[in-house]
């Protein structure tokens, strides 16, 4: 007592020593319900990640929405019925870029003037290939040598009718040499024309060969599918008769669909083109040979199909057709002649194309999953359709969706957490929280229970609060 009259204690100093260590403590069972509270997150979290999630099926009893339910299933699975396993036969194994090779040989003799023309003369190449032309038209020119003549009447300012018309030196993109600045009469016509020096004389118009209509050709072809070890060929193996059948067949699709020998007037039909055209103007035809083969079947089944299509332009008429010179050189008395050709014909190209497929099991799995996955669209457009047009939406919708409580609950410490990091100020407690509890009637009747917002602190004027954790679950 004596000591306490000396030394008076410092009441002051004593309470602030209290708060302090409550605003403290305070602090310390916040973080530890918060760190509580996020470790149980996170063990929640990592727990819940192997669970188990269905959808909630909701039966509505809706006709309309039954019948575009069930027929978007059925446009669907048609689909994947008809179109994807049936005619494009997804279920096989397939390879598009098989190997081949193409043999051409060409037939057939022709009369010009006086001259019988065998295919040594009218076929090019000699030796074929994927590629080979047939001449339907020649323009002959015997015994040209260097000179000077008349130019060409076709040549455009070519005719004239004085020297003056006709300078010296000049050369014509579409002539045939350069002018001297001569008018000279055209050969035994009465008109005149530029004279030039070139190899004289000028080659002029020929008839076309009217026997290339029958000329045959023979298109001998072999594909290898490496992938299935499958090799066919387009001429269908016969020891005994093979090499007679195929002196006496032409192609015909039903009755000798083995025999690739074509007349060049068939080629010209079946690709629309006029063959006395062809025979002017020349042209290029692609001759498609293709090959499609279910490998489920028996080899033997494996046959090609051909067609014929014109390739080059027919509409710009100046560069449209086909056709190339070529020249015989000789010497005769010590002076170099030739025999100019220019030849009209067709050009054939064959082109072939190979697609064999055979059932496997891995595209089988793969597109029956996604047939079965494509079915849920069905859902996906009903679901739309019930909750944005039909006049009970609002009710379906409840029933459909559910509220995720336990979420809210889960982060509602992250806000608390927020409050107190940011330096919130400490507001008066909300009116919907009881102004009268238990904490606040064991307090001094001369003070006043002051607990603050979000979080209830414990204080010596509220010893019994409760933390925001005892609310949240309480």
């Amino acid at each position: 007592f004596l000591l306490t009259m000396i030394n008076p204690p410092n009441y002051l100093e004593i309470s602030a020593n209290k708060s302090l260590r409550t605003s403290h403590l305070n602090r310390q069972l916040i973080n530890s319900e918060i760190t509580m509270g996020l470790l149980q997150f996170i063990k929640d979290y990592f727990i819940g990640f192997l669970d188990y999630e269905t959808p909630k099926v909701m039966v509505v009893k809706n006709k309309k929405l039954g019948v575009i339910y069930r027929g978007v299933q059925f446009l669907v699975i048609t689909y994947f019925i008809w179109y994807v396993f049936i005619s494009q036969k997804a279920y096989q194994d397939s390879e598009t870029r098989p190997e081949n090779s193409v043999y051409t040989k060409m037939k057939g003799t022709a009369l010009q003037g006086d001259h019988v023309l065998d295919m040594v003369e009218y076929v090019r190449p000699s030796e074929g290939g994927d590629v080979i032309s047939t001449i339907l038209r020649r323009v002959v020119t015997h015994n040209q040598r260097q000179g000077t003549c008349a130019e060409h009447f076709t040549v455009p300012n070519a005719n004239c009718s004085k020297d003056s018309d006709c300078i010296s030196g000049k050369v014509d993109f579409d002539g045939n040499g350069q002018r001297t600045g001569r008018c000279v009469p055209y050969y035994n016509q009465t008109f005149k024309t530029c004279e030039i020096q070139t190899w004289c004389p000028i080659e002029d118009y020929a008839p076309a060969l009217a026997e290339a209509i029958n000329f045959t050709v023979y298109i001998k072809n072999a594909i290898h599918f490496p992938k299935f070890k499958v090799f066919r060929g387009n001429i269908k193996p016969n020891k005994r008769n093979g090499q007679k059948y195929l002196n006496k067949c032409h192609y015909n699709e039903e009755k000798h669909p083995y025999c690739p020998i074509f007349r060049l007037g068939y080629i010209a039909e079946q690709a629309r083109e006029k063959f006395s055209e062809l025979c002017r103007t020349g042209g290029v035809i692609g001759v498609f040979i293709n090959w499609k083969c279910d490998l489920d079947l028996d080899p033997s089944e494996c046959k090609p199909t051909y067609s014929f299509r014109r390739l080059d332009l027919r509409k710009n008429l100046p560069s449209s057709g086909y056709n190339f010179r070529f020249a015989k050189y000789y010497s005769k008395d010590g002076e170099e002649f030739r025999t100019l050709i220019k030849a009209f014909g067709i050009r054939l190209d064959v082109i072939v194309h190979g697609n064999a497929g055979q059932f496997s099991i891995i595209p089988t799995i793969i597109n029956t999953v996604t047939a079965m996955t494509s079915v849920g669209i069905c859902s996906i457009i009903c679901d739309w359709i019930m909750l944005t047009f039909i006049d009970k939406n609002a009710i379906y919708s409840g029933r459909k969706f559910d509220d995720l409580a336990w979420f809210q609950k889960r982060f509602f410490f992250l806000t608390v957490y927020f409050y107190r990091t940011v330096k919130f100020p400490n507001p008066a407690r909300p009116s919907h929280f009881p102004q009268n509890s238990p904490s606040s009637a064991m307090a001094p009747p001369t003070q006043t229970c002051r607990r603050e917002w979000p979080c209830d602190i414990p204080s010596p004027q509220c010893p019994l609060a409760t933390s925001v954790f005892g609310h949240m679950h309480g």
